[in-house]
């Protein structure tokens, strides 16, 4: 919204007017034109002999006249007001910025009719409103421990809530001395306001009073905020925008253009009564900074509450997907820099789902249905539920669901993030994967029931559901995965990870080498790169094309070839040249590169030479060693997830990455980071999909190479031999029990570890980790060297791919403990999808 403004200027003329008065004296006696005359000779000799004012006394007469004296009264005037203005700044408003603490918080008043005027903060009565529970609001505080430091409270909006009552939204702001900050705390705040509550043991409901006030102590939020927040929404604020969805289904339109750009901008969306409000994303065109300077912040409230978060997009938006509120009121807070951004969708009241239903299924488990979580395709909004009762022709079937990148497993100690099961009073939590499952229940008529346990708005999910044997899940010429699939058996250990979780691929003995044989040669063996067989024939016709798999190299043309390793090895296999085509990796400056004897670790420590490891890098958080990366381009680095994991963690300000160096302080280049990208799957309890990208300000000067290089990115079909050397690098602790980190970039060389030996470890491991290591322990990765790398050299000397990410282990340097890292292999598509 513009407002123009209109000046106008007038110009006064002035007239100068002479006049010039003669008088006549011909009538005049003799006897007074002497005594005239005598007087103006006695004038002239004065004047001659008068001594004219000098210095102060001059200038004290030129001020005093009436024209310089208007002139000096409004110069004193102004003075004056600039210096109590300036006053006023120091001692109140700088105060209050420098010193000002502010939060926002909402609680819902029962008992109190809500009517369609306190939508509108003008009218007499939501100011009526407004004032009672301002009122309220403040002599709670007045009379409390922080009485001294409460300045005001602003009743921002009233919302008539879906559980009845009006939802009241406000701001509170304090002064408060540095010394005496903590006083002020959110938990104290919140504290301070639930205790006023006075509610009775005797009452079930969670209705209490607040001097008089029936307030609801379970809707009771309070969250501290920047002051940025408080002045862009509070009132008079002209970049916010108020728009009702009265009707159901209605669609109100949304544009949000690049004029709104440099400054914080606020829509606030309220729907009919009972209803919800579904917000439909169709594009969004910012700059993707972890939103640090360009970000969509959806609040499921009419405040912006951390505590109320729904969704935060931090990047471009290209294809349409909507998310829907608990109730009926969504806060959208813009905050664009300049440039050409832009933001359309819509959005529309909806009615509560009610999400209930009785599926029977067929005999036949090929006949198969669909079940979907709340509002789907939308996101999943937090509290939502449903619940699905199963029935079967007969007892001897049950209830077999798959999903498409979903999972359950039974409840341990932790919580549920993504989704609490219950089936048949047992519980379950529920994950994101990026493959199918099953999940069958043995039973004829099962519940199930599923709640939200997410803080913010999921992912959807949905799953087929369909009846199967329950004495017997797998056809009989078929093998039950743990994940739940059924394969072949004659695709057990054939080298394929056909069950998704390497359930068909683990404790499977070493195949024979059937070189001379009737039978295929088993696929291990295959245009591995190396003779297995003295015949020479299992590295014979490798590039010709063949159907593809997770073990066989795919060209850009989208033809596969058996040869397992072909990417950058200096043979165009491929008849496009696509596997030599982005070769600038890998390739360290020295001539002997990695040499070492036996005795080379992490822990222990055992210094590198410079240029043997350009992709290392060195990621600092608030100027102290915290993680470590590889280089993946000019602008893109490679880390693990659980580096980024915590909320300060995740901010990219605080971080930065120190390229070419050897040893700590000496970097060739220092570079910020502009956003930090980790892998929606990844799960902090079992360090699953343990991998993060970072994306730099500006990309390090090609002057610097050879000491700073990328390492190469294996494809999916790259296998690692023995006959490959591997080394994991990092400045992280020598051992389990240091205290001081080395100053020198330290190597171990370890070797890679079967599935089935990993296992053996530590239990059960996914199919995106893999361990490496030494029996004894003495070369292992250690506290300090997460989310470095696990480089592998082929044998004669060829490039260097990045096999792993350090992720985590038991401790450091234990034996038969070994390291456990992320298989980079495993997310080659995901990183080019990110970094192309």
């Amino acid at each position: 919204m513009g407002t123009e403004r209109e000046a106008n200027e007038t110009t006064i003329g002035d007239e100068d007017v002479s006049q010039t008065d003669a008088a006549s004296i011909a009538d005049v006696s003799v006897e007074v034109a002497t005594v005239d005359h005598a007087l103006q000779r006695l004038y002239r000799k004065y004047r001659k002999t008068r001594r004219k004012p000098k210095g102060l006394k001059r200038l004290w007469a030129y001020l005093l006249s009436i024209r310089h004296l208007t002139v000096i009264i409004t110069a004193v005037v102004f003075v004056v007001v600039i210096i109590m203005w300036s006053l006023l700044w120091v001692f109140i408003f700088r105060r209050e910025s420098n010193s000002g603490v502010y939060f926002a918080g909402m609680f819902r008043v029962a008992n109190v009719e809500f009517i369609p005027e306190y939508r509108h903060e003008q009218s007499s009565e939501f100011v009526s409103m407004a004032n009672k529970i301002q009122h309220v609001v403040s002599n709670v505080y007045k009379v409390s421990s922080v009485a001294r430091l409460y300045k005001q409270a602003v009743i921002s909006d009233l919302s008539n809530n879906n559980k009845g009552g009006v939802l009241v939204h406000f701001w509170m702001v304090f002064v408060v001395p540095r010394l005496k900050s903590p006083a002020v705390c959110e938990e104290c705040v919140g504290a301070i306001f639930r205790d006023s509550v006075h509610t009775s043991m005797m009452n079930r409901s969670s209705v209490g009073y607040l001097l008089g006030l029936p307030v609801d102590i379970d809707s009771i939020l309070i969250n501290a905020v920047q002051r940025s927040d408080y002045s862009s929404n509070g009132a008079g604020s002209q970049c916010v925008d108020k728009l009702y969805a009265n009707l159901p289904g209605a669609s109100v339109p949304l544009n949000v253009f690049s004029s709104w750009g440099g400054v914080n901008c606020h829509v606030k969306l309220t729907a009919a009564p009972g209803s919800l409000i579904r917000l439909t994303v169709t594009l969004l065109l910012i700059e993707p900074s972890d939103c640090v300077n360009d970000a969509l912040t959806v609040y499921d409230a009419l405040l912006p509450m951390r505590g109320r978060i729904l969704h935060r997009l931090c990047e471009s938006v290209s294809s349409s997907f909507s998310l829907v509120s608990t109730s009926n009121v969504m806060l959208l807070s813009f905050r664009m820099t300049n440039g050409n951004k832009s933001f359309r969708g819509h959005f529309e009241a909806i009615a509560e789902e009610v999400c209930m239903s009785q599926i029977e299924t067929h005999i036949k488990p090929d006949i198969t249905g669909q079940i979907y979580s709340p509002f789907h395709p939308s996101l999943l909004p937090p509290q939502c539920f449903c619940t699905w009762k199963f029935e079967t022709p007969n007892s001897a079937l049950g209830v077999a669901l798959q999903f498409q990148n979903y999972v359950l497993k039974p409840k341990a100690m932790e919580g549920c993030e993504h989704g609490w099961w219950k089936v048949n009073e047992i519980i379950f939590c529920g994950s994101y994967v990026g493959h199918h499952t099953v999940f069958r229940i043995a039973d004829h008529s099962p519940e199930v029931e599923f709640r939200s346990s997410s803080r913010n708005s999921a992912q959807p999910f949905q799953a087929s559901y369909s009846s199967y044997n329950i004495s017997q899940p797998c056809p009989e010429s078929h093998f039950l995965c743990s994940t739940g699939l059924c394969v072949e058996k004659s695709r057990r250990c054939d080298g394929l990870d056909d069950c998704q979780d390497e359930s068909d691929e683990v404790f499977c003995s070493r195949p024979t080498k059937n070189c001379g044989g009737n039978s295929p040669l088993h696929p291990l063996y295959v245009c591995n790169g190396e003779t297995d067989c003295t015949n020479g024939i299992d590295e014979i016709n490798c590039t010709q094309e063949t159907t593809c798999s997770e073990i066989r190299y795919q060209c850009n043309s989208g033809s596969c070839i058996m040869k397992k390793n072909a990417k950058c090895d200096g043979v165009h296999d491929c008849q496009d040249h696509s596997d030599e085509a982005d070769c600038a990796c890998g390739r360290p400056s020295l001539k002997k590169v990695g040499s070492s004897s036996g005795a080379e670790r992490i822990v222990g420590g055992d210094n590198s030479v410079e240029g043997e490891w350009p992709w290392q890098v060195s990621l600092h958080f608030s100027g102290n060693l915290y993680c470590g990366a590889s280089v993946l381009s000019s602008d893109w680095l490679i880390s693990a997830a659980h580096c980024f994991s915590k909320e300060r963690l995740s901010d990219p300000r605080y971080w930065s990455a120190h390229l070419g160096m050897l040893t700590q302080g000496s970097a060739k280049h220092v570079a910020e980071i502009q956003r930090i990208v980790v892998h929606e799957y990844y799960n902090t309890y079992t360090f699953d999909y343990d991998i993060a990208l970072l994306q730099l300000k500006k990309p390090w000067p090609p002057s610097l190479s050879p000491l700073v290089q990328p390492v190469c990115l294996p494809p999916p079909s790259h296998t690692v031999t023995d006959n490959h050397r591997c080394l994991v690098t990092g400045w992280g602790y020598r051992s389990e029990e240091d205290k001081v980190l080395p100053s020198v970039l330290q190597k171990a060389q370890v070797s890679l570890l079967s599935q089935t030996d990993c296992k053996k470890s530590y239990g059960p491991v996914s199919p995106r980790m893999l361990c490496a290591g030494v029996p004894s322990g003495e070369q292992d990765a250690c506290r300090g060297d997460s989310g470095g790398p696990l480089s592998c050299q082929a044998a004669g000397g060829g490039r260097w791919f990045l096999i792993g990410i350090v992720s985590w282990g038991a401790g450091c340097g234990r034996p038969n403990l070994p390291g456990v890292y992320t298989r980079v292999n495993k997310f080659t598509s995901w990183i080019y999808s990110h970094i192309s």
